[in-house]
């Protein structure tokens, strides 16, 4: 009791001691230093919301023209202004290294996808220190910065439980993340992270889909930041992954759109171009580009594929409608918290063009086109017609559809010699700032690198020389305000280079230079490099053709030459020469150089696929050191991938048992026949590769405590790529089962579960 009298006392007396109003800013005296200065925005400052969706075309949503109802772009619209000649950067991680950093993705490592990184300068996805992203110089002046949804920006071999977390977008100056990091996830099983920390979504929610669980992450997040400091401001970042593959959405939402779509993508892309001229989206005099060669005219399509297609559609349709609404939610909460007119909202409808990765006939599982493996995927595809958009498939939609989306520009996604893959939607609201807005139309010519300035200037904060003692590199990018006041304000932007895998372009002034493509989207190996300098080149004047449909390269070569002398100058500036599909380098780093046997307890999930035992391509084993109750055993053992691709060993009512899945398509399954005795057992499985190039089969055997095996034959395997939604395992499996024969988690029940894993 004396103990605690005299506590008290102390912490009375300091109680006492302290100043009466906390909330004030100290004296600085010889007695009583002053606190350090926490950082303040600048009076008045707005707060900051960019939207970012994912493989989005430039004709896809109402908003512009397009066939897919889009309220909530429209209803900011409606108070701002709709810009025609907004461009991205072709690809993913390109574009959005671009946005957060305002400078051009060669310059700080981004020039494709962090997927395929090398040691090119330009494409090691590492973003320096010297290249602060506006989240950083944004949260260093005040402000509360959060991010939610897709990254996409993080080295692939820094993505796992180890880090480094510098380059995650906690360390890239986001205070708050809730979201994923690779280049798409599953909506129904999302391999998420809150911060650093992965976490699962409800294994008992039927109704669970991720597009709303980051809509209610996000208001909450909006709730809390202006419940406890109402006058700080606020930057968020919210980018969805609809709608990169897999197209998914509620199913209700899907069935909104049956028969909107019959008429096929030759007929709607001329519905879209006549919508487009009537509401002033593009210019009266504006052409419709041709359809390329590698698409087929909708009535060639046969009608069993006219009827899968247009399903196809019509979930891409379901998936943009319904994450248009939610993200509504987020309006409607800074419109409660009264903030609304004093938010800059700068929304980009796609990081590039609608995705044509999908080829000529659309995917059940889109692993099987990045894998190249498409033989049994057709088929699939048209059993699971009416699964398309839910839990069971991982589909995409066929190339026609892509360049629909992409109405009146040729191409789409990745071709980033053509405005079908760069031109994207985008609408900048800012009522008090532009109270008389009202939906027009902005024709300057303006790239995602230009939001980072965009916002400085609307927030008034100087773009720093250093940021933690680093010096900075200039921006690429210039200010869109300007903008605000008057479509005839000449363009800020003179300049701008594209590139994607050799496909590129320049452009200067109204004028565009561009080589011809050499591949399509969905063709990884296998085709033939044409050396950069013997490409094709074309010539557009986008001043008097809008939609990159008359080539004037033959009537103006000195322009073409000018052109591409601009080009070799910008590509050497932005750290991009020397150009090629492939561009030279080393292979990423690999963690795992130099191993080949790794041994992990229970309690070890989702390791990446950069991170986690590579078995492709080869022999491998596992060992699982299992205990059998009295009860008896059931769970996972250790797995990798999920229902669209990958491997599990397991066991299931008590008998071990080893599954893989290619695709979803082909499940080669070995069972050991009779359950394991109450006590501790070495369960065993080998795999013998059969070698002779990528993808082949082998000999698979299944052991238990080193008696004889069972055997059997596992035709093909994943060559490429396992699911980028899905993670190694040990003792559970984390996002979707293997095998329909159980459920996710499928815990084991054994606190000293140990499994190895030899690469032979």
């Amino acid at each position: 009791m004396k103990k605690r009298s005299i506590v008290c006392a102390l912490m009375m007396t300091t109680m006492l001691a302290l100043p009466a109003n906390l909330g004030a800013k100290p004296a600085t005296t010889d007695q009583h230093p002053a606190w350090p200065q926490t950082p303040v925005p600048p009076k008045g400052a707005p707060n900051v919301l960019v939207i970012l969706t994912d493989d989005i075309g430039f004709a896809a949503s109402s908003t512009f023209g397009g066939p897919i109802p889009t309220p909530t772009l429209e209803r900011l619209a409606d108070r701002g202004y709709r810009y025609n000649a907004f461009h991205t950067s072709a690809i993913c991680s390109a574009t959005r290294a671009a946005l957060l950093t305002g400078r051009n993705p060669t310059r700080v490592g981004m020039g494709g996808v962090t997927n395929l990184a090398t040691s090119h300068p330009g494409h090691t996805s590492i973003i320096p220190d010297s290249a602060a992203t506006i989240a950083r110089i944004l949260r260093d002046n005040g402000y509360n910065t959060a991010m939610l949804g897709k990254a996409h920006l993080t080295p692939k071999w820094e993505t796992g439980p180890n880090g480094p977390f510098n380059r995650w977008p906690t360390g890239l100056g986001f205070e708050y993340f809730y979201g994923f990091l690779d280049g798409d996830t599953d909506q129904f099983a999302p391999q998420l992270y809150l911060g650093t920390d992965p976490v699962e979504p409800p294994d008992d929610d039927p109704n669970y889909i991720l597009d709303k669980d980051m809509a209610d992450r996000a208001t909450g997040w909006l709730k809390r930041q202006n419940a406890v400091q109402p006058d700080k401001p606020f930057f968020l970042y919210y980018a969805p992954g609809t709608a990169h593959s897999p197209h998914q959405a509620p199913k209700e939402w899907i069935d909104r759109f049956r028969g909107r779509f019959d008429m096929g993508w030759d007929k709607l892309r001329e519905i879209t171009f006549a919508e487009q001229k009537r509401s002033g989206t593009i210019p009266a005099n504006a052409a419709l580009s041709a359809r390329p060669d590698e698409i087929p005219a909708w009535n060639s399509v046969s009608p069993e594929k006219q009827k899968l297609f247009v399903r196809m559609m019509e979930t891409y349709a379901g998936a943009v409608a319904y994450a248009d609404d939610q993200i509504g939610r987020l309006i409607d909460e800074i419109a409660r918290s009264g903030e609304l007119d004093n938010t800059l909202v700068i929304f980009v409808q796609g990081d590039n063009g609608s995705s044509a990765e999908g080829n000529e006939n659309g995917l059940f599982n889109e692993m099987s086109g990045i894998n190249e493996d498409i033989e049994a995927d057709y088929p699939a595809a048209q059993a699971n017609i009416d699964n398309l958009g839910g839990p069971l498939t991982y589909g995409h939609f066929p190339v026609g559809w892509a360049h629909a989306m992409s109405t009146p520009f040729p191409y789409f996604k990745r071709v980033a010699s053509h405005l079908g893959a760069t031109r994207n939607a985008m609408v900048l609201s800012w009522p008090s700032r532009a109270p008389d807005a009202k939906g027009e139309v902005r024709p300057q010519f303006h790239h995602v690198i230009d939001i980072a300035p965009t916002i400085l200037e609307a927030t008034g904060i100087k773009r720093p020389t250093s940021v933690a003692g680093v010096k900075q590199m200039p921006f690429d990018g210039v200010s869109m305000i300007y903008s605000l006041f008057g479509a005839d304000k000449p363009a800020l932007r003179k300049t701008q280079f594209f590139e994607i895998s050799s496909d590129a372009a320049i452009y200067s002034d109204g004028w565009m230079a561009n080589t011809r493509p050499n591949a399509m989207p969905w063709q990884f190996t296998g085709v033939t490099n044409i050396p950069f300098d013997k490409r094709i080149w074309e010539l557009y004047d986008l001043k008097n053709d809008f939609s990159q449909s008359r080539d004037l390269a033959a009537e103006n070569p000195e322009k073409l030459k000018q052109m591409q002398k601009l080009f070799q100058r910008e590509a050497r500036a932005n750290s991009a020469l020397p150009i090629a599909r492939m561009p030279p380098g080393l292979p990423s780093p690999d963690i795992n150089q130099g191993r080949s046997s790794f041994t992990f307890p229970i309690g070890v999930q989702r390791l990446t696929p950069a991170v986690a035992p590579d078995v492709r391509n080869r022999s491998f084993s596992l060992l699982a050191d299992v205990m059998v109750s009295t009860e008896g055993a059931q769970g996972m053992l250790v797995t990798q991938g999920g229902r669209f691709g990958g491997y599990g060993l397991y066991l299931r009512d008590g008998v071990p048992r080893f599954v893989y899945n290619k695709f979803g398509t082909e499940r080669s399954t070995i069972d050991w026949g009779s359950k394991l005795a109450p006590g501790r057992h070495q369960v065993r499985l080998d795999f013998d590769y059969d070698g002779g190039g990528l993808g082949k089969g082998g000999k698979v055997k299944l052991s238990v405590d080193g008696a004889d095996h069972k055997e059997s034959r596992i035709p093909s395997t994943i060559r490429f790529m396992f699911p980028l939604s899905e993670t190694f395992d040990v003792g559970e499996d984390t996002g979707t089962p293997v095998a329909e024969d159980y459920r996710v988690p499928f815990r084991f029940d054994d606190k000293n579960l140990k499994v190895t894993v030899i690469l032979r």
